[in-house]
């Protein structure tokens, strides 16, 4: 089995995040640490998690050590390949160069890549997968929580396996609370459907044995006092266990100054509708418009406004800065204000200072008010207008003291573009 998680690792090579973007190597292999060599529970752990990684069951066949990591394999890249598709053909749809940013990028968090909506479920199994020869505990837990996605199923799982360690610490003597039936009806219907649940039951020491009546147990072998509050340490992990996410990658970027700043041309990631989908429904509407105008209440435009917006996923905006250049990031629609305003005091030279930024219309952003980007009408697109606190200047001013000749801090000031 060993042999096989180690040749399956060699095969599978993280896929790059399209033009323009570069995968960043593994965190892992940055700086390379001896370690142990992984425990047997572990390499059984690997092996099993390959066997469950698509969320069904494979048929089980008689063949060679290659061809079952060849399936893996060509499992995991039809699916990456697949999902590719379908993004490069909604991608065609505007040409890249008139597009106000290239797409909607993620950052694996256990590896550090950059990676397209298509890329990043599958890259994070990959790297989860990766992870059972250096921790298989943590691994599986992680498989637990990111490879299922009906929360409910998932807390129903680990509340079962929790009883089993419960039990099992309250009565280490009695074995039949270290022996798990694995056609038992509650651990077929409730357990052994949830990805990593059987990858945490070996991690934490159960083996799978096939007992004289001809019928598979997972038996775990009587345990120490402190093997028994290690395996209390492992159900609180497992417990405490949240999915792992790809974090959204806002791109910042600087621009000089331009007349096209309110200008926008986006991608169709932004959108949760297709592009046909979006135009369709935007020619109906303004059908509809047209006809009703004059009978629609102001009450009743906001609303049908605030529908409008919920076909965005995205934000794409643009903050424009006293010295004209402007500053630019991806938001999530729902995101609340003070991330925006987080996102701008940390491009800032002199971000400790108090700063307002101002909406279209004049509106003026409150960055202590927890609303979303959609509530202040900033979906799918917005130039916003930044402007110092006037009276902590007047008060710097009277001091003696200066601001920064540069607003933006240097790395962004190295990147800067022209606004095409």
């Amino acid at each position: 089995m060993k042999k096989l998680f180690d040749d399956f690792k060699k095969d599978i090579k993280f896929k790059s995040a399209g033009p323009g973007k570069k995968l960043t190597e593994d965190a892992s292999s940055s700086s390379k640490q001896s370690r142990h060599a992984p425990s047997e529970g572990a390499q059984m752990a690997g092996a099993a998690a390959l066997a469950r990684i698509e969320q069904k069951q494979r048929p089980k066949v008689h063949t060679s050590q290659d061809a079952i990591r060849n399936q893996v394999k060509r499992e995991l890249e039809a699916e990456a390949a697949a999902l590719a598709e379908k993004e490069n053909a909604g991608s065609k749809v505007k040409d890249a160069a008139c597009l106000s940013v290239s797409g909607v990028y993620f950052t694996c968090p256990l590896t550090g890549a950059t990676l397209t909506k298509s890329q990043r479920e599958v890259h994070i199994k990959e790297a989860i997968l990766m992870r059972f020869e250096e921790d298989d505990i943590e691994a599986s837990v992680m498989m637990v929580h990111t490879f299922n996605k009906d929360r409910e199923k998932v807390k129903a799982a680990v509340d079962i396996i929790s009883k089993y360690v419960d039990n099992i610490c309250k009565n280490p003597s009695e074995e039949k609370y270290r022996k798990i039936k694995v056609s038992n009806k509650v651990f077929q219907e409730k357990v052994s459907p949830v990805e990593g649940s059987r990858e945490f039951l070996q991690a934490v020491g159960f083996i799978s044995v096939m007992l004289p009546e001809e019928e598979e147990f997972l038996v775990l072998p009587e345990q120490s006092d402190d093997a028994l509050e290690l395996m209390k340490e492992r159900r609180d992990r497992l417990q405490r266990g949240e999915p792992v996410r790809a974090q959204l990658d806002r791109q910042p970027q600087a621009f000089r100054p331009s007349p096209n700043a309110q200008r926008f041309e986006l991608p169709p990631e932004f959108y949760n509708l297709s592009a046909e989908e979006l135009k369709k429904e935007q020619q109906q509407r303004t059908e509809l418009v047209e006809k009703n105008a004059m009978l629609r209440t102001k009450a009743m435009r906001e609303r049908e406004e605030q529908r409008e917006r919920r076909k965005y996923n995205y934000a794409l905006l643009r903050v424009r800065l006293p010295d004209g250049n402007l500053l630019q990031a991806t938001f999530y629609a729902w995101d609340r204000l003070p991330a925006l305003f987080e996102f701008v005091r940390e491009s800032l030279v002199d971000g400790w200072q108090p700063f307002e930024l101002i909406a279209p219309g004049g509106q003026k952003l409150q960055e202590s008010e927890e609303v979303t980007l959609v509530e202040c009408n900033l979906v799918p697109a917005a130039l916003l207008t930044f402007a110092w606190d006037a009276a902590v200047q007047a008060d710097i001013a009277a001091a003696g003291g200066k601001s920064s000749a540069a607003l933006l801090k240097p790395e962004l000031l190295e990147r800067i573009q022209t606004l095409s």
